[in-house]
């Protein structure tokens, strides 16, 4: 990122937190429900814990209710906080779909002369969520140009959130080709490996609560192979010594966020883990362990972070229509903030 005049500081994007149902899946679209999603009082608490931006996801069609969006970043902005305006396009389908495609670029065409009235110290527009293209990292790179091309005609010296293809994943960034733009950040999604964090539910049918007892860091290979023989049906016990036998400890996950860290400091830009988080029902120890390892680990590479999320069950899970409530002073330790 440059340092002009008017430009974000480098710690803007250092310590984020996700708000992941204001924008997206909200539990009402009335004007004056999104715009009193989060108090004022909320806000300032994330500001005075020490988290320096939020990551806002953003479904394409809630940019029909007026100024709902406006009104969130303004207020966010206010309370000392920068914004990363997350596209969230559930459903699409993008990759196999040219209309899609255009839709894409005809909705920024929208949302960037928007967002372009916010300061570029703190407003970042985010491209799309997790762009998947399997086997066609190209595919997605073109249109992610022409979205980058969509989005500066309105936004000329914003900084822009890139990904890689593969869902956002450490992968897809390193096989991504690197724009020629000065002004931008790439993202990735930090959920590896996911038998841990989602608790494999990606395979349906497993016994989530046998897989909330894996540990982790996986220090002795027997003891985890023990944990696993205690589930109750094949297949749960057989991802699980899959998991064990991964052999995932903090020098792995370490290593894995590095190779972003790299990446990123081979074609001079910075990388932003945009994502990052683990169920509530995974065991604590493992839980706090796992994500104070991936938050040491992204600070060690120079990647800021932002958890995800602020109300959902792989981070607070905090209900802002329940009212305030005090966040996990453990939770908060291994973010390193203050609690």
């Amino acid at each position: 990122m440059l340092t002009a005049a008017g430009d974000p500081p480098p710690d803007v994007l250092s310590r984020g937190i996700n708000v992941t149902h204001w924008f997206r899946y909200p539990p009402s679209r009335d004007p004056a429900a999104l715009r009193a999603y989060m108090s004022d009082s909320a806000l300032d608490g994330l500001k005075r814990i020490g988290f320096s931006f939020v990551r806002l996801p953003v479904q394409p069609d809630l940019l029909a209710v007026p100024g709902a969006l406006s009104s969130a970043v303004s207020r966010i902005q206010r309370h000392g906080l920068a914004v990363v305006v997350a596209l969230f396009a559930d459903g699409w389908r993008i990759e196999a779909d040219p209309a899609e495609r255009q839709r894409l670029l005809a909705t920024w065409h929208t949302l960037a002369p928007i967002l372009r009235q916010f300061s570029r110290a703190t407003t970042f527009p985010e491209i799309l969520n997790e762009p998947v293209f399997v086997g066609d990292a190209g595919g997605w790179a073109r249109l992610q140009h022409a979205a980058l091309a969509e989005i500066r005609a309105a936004m000329p010296a914003h900084t822009i959130v890139l990904t890689g293809a593969d869902w956002g994943s450490i992968s897809g960034l390193l096989a991504a080709p690197p724009e020629p733009d000065p002004r931008v950040v790439y993202s990735i999604h930090i959920y590896e490996p996911a038998e841990l964090t989602a608790l494999g539910a990606y395979r349906p049918g497993l016994d989530a609560k046998a897989m909330a007892r894996l540990p982790f860091p996986v220090t002795e290979l027997a003891a985890c192979q023990s944990i696993a023989a205690g589930a109750d049906d094949a297949p749960t016990a057989d991802l699980m010594r899959f998991y064990c036998l991964q052999h995932w400890d903090v020098p792995k996950v370490t290593s894995r966020i590095e190779e972003a860290g790299a990446w990123g400091r081979l074609h001079h830009v910075r990388v932003l883990a945009g994502e990052f988080g683990a169920s509530e029902r995974l065991n604590q120890s493992a839980r706090l362990a796992w994500i104070r390892t991936v938050r040491q680990g992204s600070e060690q590479a120079g990647i800021g972070w932002a958890l995800w999320g602020y109300d959902d069950s792989m981070g607070f899970a905090v209900n802002p229509q329940e009212g305030l409530r005090d966040l996990d002073p453990q939770l908060l330790g291994a973010l390193g903030l203050n609690h």
